[in-house]
This record gives structure tokens, C-alpha cells and sequence, in this order.
């Protein structure tokens, strides 16, 4: 825990000066200094200033001891990077082609080395040193992110960029060594917190992709070590089951976002409901949904605003979800084995992804709503509000799939909200609290998780209305890029192809996981996606002709207004 980074008085000091618009700026920046030296010279430099700097001769004192933000690294192309990867010839829209085509050379832009020094002088950087180079998510994301780095290796698979991505593997394993889990991201101020385990999913993606099942093996005790990590920090009883919630050790505010933190933090009075306070801040932040009416608890109810946050008294349908599906991975690889312990190992984690199944069926199922819902340790009750994670076991497959009435009460759950009538995609929330986690916010991971989710059920509806919501999402995006050139790290559920908004800094481009996902999805579909609207493509009419299927309803009222005036 780094004086300068993560918690001290240089660090408060520099935060609630505000000299950087965004507070990530600083905790990014390299010592020109060791930390003893540059902590001395802060204490100088304070004695001298009567402890009360102006603005301007701070941020003169900041720059003489720190360097600019990204000083840890260095040029990087990858070298396993190919402009033509199978993938692209299977798409059969043109346009789509050409556009999946650009998404893969944005790794380019979005890949990062580590120089040596930081390797020789870790001291001196808030980044954590790793061996291989990773692909970042862009903008002011400089480092890598857990969760997002799922989907950034679905596309960097895609991209048949097989090194990079057993590299940021290698990476995450490392670091498991290291800390015991992998943190929220690549900096040591997201030290004491993770995000939604995902390690396990994007090993399996790569397995299944190489066929690499050394690797798999290989990496098996590791897998099962930050496995056992989340069971053993994160699990709470429920109706007698074991379940698990967001939220690590942690105190004081978030060096990131320390004055924002801290002025927020300002509407308790005593010291030890700030420090609470501070935990559910990290610990919304660890769930990746930072922040959100998800994780508001007022007077039982979903109202409320950051002060409300009670991330920690929420047990979340996907953080247990995925950990079922880390053991069925675990099981899976110790199946590669073939020796005594491992097949026990197999047994072993089979039996603990069946006990979570059970558990998230017993409690977060609720079968006259048809859908999974978070759970309130509070009030002891569902919170029975609309988030895509609620349809989250469908992703990875945690559900009972011999019934067939299942898909039914889902479809129907999604009709009696008209998740389908918004023409940018699944809002994340139906709540509008400018929080960037809520409505009208759209997010490439939700919608790929609900994509693949409703495919995986044994029905053609649910199976269709995947299909047209990977149309839309895919689309939209397209859309967006045409006209800016950009890929967004969330969009707005209002607008088809409109770039998202809210929360504590402004819209970044880039963007790691929202490529991946679209590359995935137009891999999945790649027969069928089209630049095209639904409503614009023409249709046989049975006897060789082709139809419109919709026609401009602005041109038909003025044809009629017309011929109402000349003929009456």
C-alpha cells in the first residue's frame, strides 16, 4: 500500500487540489524520485508553502517529481497481428466485413508494453509490473481491466492473435501468484479489490480456440486458487445456502476518484460512516457496475442515490453465476488429466458448481417473474428491478435445461418490460439516475451476455430475438464508427448508434470489450447480420417479385396530404 498512490497525505494533498480534471491523472504518474525521496521533498515543499500551496505552485511541484501519465511504457506492435484472420471471410455482409476489418486493427492503438525500468524500478509506478505486453480498453483506461479483458480476448481469438492473448494470460496467472486474486485493474491502488472472476472463462475461450489443453492443465491450481479465494472472502449464508457478494478489505477513499470520494463522503458526520461509506464505493466498483441504482438500498427500495449505495448487502446474480461456471471449468480441466487426484479434483468441483446451481436456483430464482433477481441481505428479500445480469445464468449455462416451460417465463419476463422496444439496445437499468450504470446506458458486455444467453436455450423464439438484438447491437455500432470513427465503451439505449453518457468522467473510445463483443457477434451470426434494417429489407412476395417490407411512412402522409388538397 503505496503512500503516494494509495492512500497519505501527498496523495490527499494532490486529490483535492483538483489541478487534474480527472483525479486518475496523478496516481498514474512515475516517480522521477524513490518514494522516501519524493516524500521528502513534498514535506519541504509544504514547510516552505506554510502548508497551504496555491494551485499553480502544487501542480509546478507535482510535475518536477512525477512524469507525465504513460511514462511505463513503450512502443509495441504485436507481432502475431494479421489484416486478414479467417473470421472476416466468413461475414457475408460486405459492409460488415470492412467494419470488422477495422476493429481488428484497433489492437494496434489499444496495445501496451511495460519499458524494463518498470521491472527494475517498481517502486516508482503505480502500474503493476507484468511480462508480457496486454491490450488495454482505451482512452484514459491505460492499464489492463479484469472483466473487460474477456471480451477484449474473444475478439483478440478472433483475430487469431493466439500469443497476445496466452501473454495477458500468463499475466493474470502471475498475479494470482502474487496477490491471491487478480485486481480490479493493473495498478496498485485496485490492490485491495477484484471484479467478476472471469479468468476461467477467457482461459477456456483460449483452450477452445488452440486446443491448447497443456495450458489448461498448467494453469489448473491457480484457476482453482483465486477460485477458492472468492468462497473464501466474498461467500455469506442465505436461507442456508452459500452465496457470494461484492466487496473486499478496504478503506478511505479511492485514490483514483479521491476528491469526488471525499466531497461525496462529506453527508455523514462520523468518521466510521465515511470509512462505510468508502467500502461500498470499492465495492460497487469491484462488481465492475460503477455506479448504479443497482446497488442503491432505500427504505428497501432501489431509490436513492451514492449514499445510498449497499453493494456489500446485495448478493449479485452474475458474481455467483460465473463462479458456477468457474468450477465447471476448473472440473474441465482437471478432466484433461488422467490421474487419480485430478479425476477426484474433477469430482470435487463438480459437485461445488451443483451446489451453486442449486443455491442461485433456491434463492435468486423466481418463478411467477421468470427471471433471476439480486438478492436484499438487508430487508431479506429479491430486488425484483430489471438489470441484464438477472438473465446472467443463462450466459454460462446455469439452469435447469429438461425444463421447457423456462423459456417461456423468460420471454415472457422480457416482454412485460418491453426490453425490446428500445432502438440502441438493453438499457442497463430502468432507472434514470445519471449514474453511469443506469438508463438510458447501453453496454457491449450486457448485451452480449443476453445475446448468448438466449441463444443457448432450446427455443427458436428466444433464439430469433437473440439473433435481432445481436442485429441491432451490431448495427448500432457500426453506425457509430461510420460517423466517428470511434468504438464507445457504452451507447445510449434512445438513439441506434448514440454514444452513452453520466457518471464520474466523460465517454471514453477505444474501446477493448465493446470490439470484442461485436466481433463475436458478427462471427456468431456472420451468415446472416446486415448493415440493412429489418424493416428496410426486401421480402419475396411468393411469385419471384420482391416487395418493400416497410415503406417510408413520412413519404405515404405526404402523398396523401397531396392528393387530399387536389381531389378533396
Amino acid at each position: 500500500m503505496s503512500e503516494i498512490y494509495c492512500h497519505g497525505e501527498l496523495l490527499k494533498t494532490v486529490q483535492m487540489s483538483e489541478i487534474y480534471p480527472d483525479s486518475k491523472t496523478f496516481v498514474d504518474m512515475k516517480m522521477r524520485k524513490s518514494p522516501n525521496e519524493t516524500l521528502d521533498s513534498f514535506h519541504e515543499f509544504m514547510v516552505a508553502q506554510d502548508n497551504s500551496p496555491s494551485k499553480a505552485k502544487l501542480k509546478e511541484w507535482v510535475e518536477s517529481n512525477f512524469e507525465k501519465p504513460g511514462a511505463e511504457f513503450e512502443n509495441w506492435t504485436p507481432d502475431d497481428w494479421t489484416a486478414s484472420p479467417k473470421f472476416l471471410a466468413r461475414i457475408k455482409d460486405e459492409d460488415l466485413r470492412g467494419f470488422a476489418s477495422e476493429l481488428n486493427k484497433i489492437w494496434h492503438s489499444l496495445g501496451r508494453k511495460m519499458t524494463s525500468d518498470v521491472a527494475l524500478n517498481p517502486d516508482l509506478y503505480s502500474i503493476i509490473h507484468v511480462d508480457h505486453p496486454v491490450i488495454v480498453p482505451g482512452g484514459r483506461f491505460r492499464e489492463f481491466y479484469y472483466w473487460d479483458s474477456y471480451w477484449i480476448v474473444k475478439g483478440l481469438l478472433l483475430s487469431e492473435m493466439y500469443s497476445t492473448t496466452k501473454g495477458m494470460l500468463e499475466n493474470f496467472l502471475s498475479i494470482i501468484q502474487r496477490y491471491g486474486f487478480i485486481p480490479n485493474g493493473g495498478r496498485i491502488y485496485y490492490s485491495m479489490r477484484s471484479q467478476p472472476p472471469l479468468l476461467c472463462g477467457m482461459v477456456k475461450s483460449y483452450v477452445d480456440a488452440t486446443n491448447d489443453t497443456k495450458f489448461a492443465m498448467d494453469s489448473v491450481e491457480t484457476l482453482e486458487r483465486e477460485f477458492q479465494f472468492f468462497m473464501n472472502n466474498y461467500v455469506t449464508e442465505v436461507n442456508n445456502h452459500q452465496l457470494a457478494t461484492y466487496g473486499y478489505k478496504s478503506s478511505g477513499p479511492r485514490p483514483e476518484s479521491y476528491r469526488e470520494d471525499v466531497l461525496s463522503a462529506a453527508i455523514f458526520q462520523r468518521e466510521e460512516d465515511k470509512q462505510d461509506y468508502y467500502c461500498e464505493l470499492k465495492a460497487a466498483a469491484e462488481s465492475g457496475m460503477d455506479f448504479s441504482s443497482r446497488w442503491f438500498i432505500k427504505d428497501g427500495t432501489n431509490a436513492g442515490n451514492l449514499t445510498d449505495l449497499k453493494c456489500r448487502s446485495i448478493v449479485a446474480v452474475e458474481l455467483n453465476a460465473i463462479l458456477y461456471w468457474n468450477a465447471l471449468i476448473i472440473a474441465e480441466f482437471y478432466g484433461y488429466r488422467n490421474d487419480i487426484g485430478s479425476i477426484a479434483k474433477k469430482e470435487e468441483y463438480l459437485a461445488k458448481a451443483d451446489e451453486l446451481k442449486k443455491a442461485i436456483n433456491a434463492v435468486l430464482w423466481d418463478e411467477a417473474e421468470g427471471a433471476w433477481f439480486d438478492y436484499d441481505l438487508i430487508n431479506k428479500k429479491l430486488r425484483k428491478y430489471f438489470t441484464p445480469t438477472n438473465l446472467s445464468p443463462l450466459w454460462v449455462g446455469c439452469y435447469a435445461r429438461e425444463d421447457k416451460e423456462l423459456p417461456k417465463r423468460i420471454l415472457a419476463y422480457i416482454d412485460r418490460l418491453h426490453l425490446d422496444r428500445y432502438p440502441g439496445g438493453v438499457p442497463n437499468t430502468l432507472q434514470n439516475t445519471n449514474e453511469q450504470w443506469d438508463f438510458p446506458n447501453v453496454w457491449a458486455p450486457m448485451q452480449h451476455m443476453l445475446v448468448m444467453g438466449l441463444d443457448s436455450l432450446d427455443n427458436a423464439e428466444a433464439k430469433e430475438l437473440a439473433f435481432s438484438w445481436a442485429q441491432r447491437w451490431v448495427r448500432g455500432n457500426y453506425l457509430t464508427f461510420n460517423k466517428t470513427h470511434s468504438m464507445f465503451e457504452k451507447y445510449d439505449a434512445q438513439e441506434l448508434g448514440g454514444h452513452g453518457s453520466g457518471g464520474e468522467y466523460e465517454v471514453q473510445t477505444g474501446f477493448g470489450w465493446t470490439n470484442g463483443a461485436a466481433m463475436d457477434l458478427m462471427n456468431k451470426y456472420a451468415d446472416r447480420l446486415t448493415t440493412v434494417d429489418a424493416a428496410e429489407q426486401p421480402e419475396d412476395n411468393g411469385n419471384g417479385a420482391l416487395v418493400a417490407y416497410s415503406i417510408n411512412t413520412g413519404i405515404i402522409a405526404t402523398l396523401l396530404a397531396f392528393f387530399v388538397g387536389v381531389f378533396g
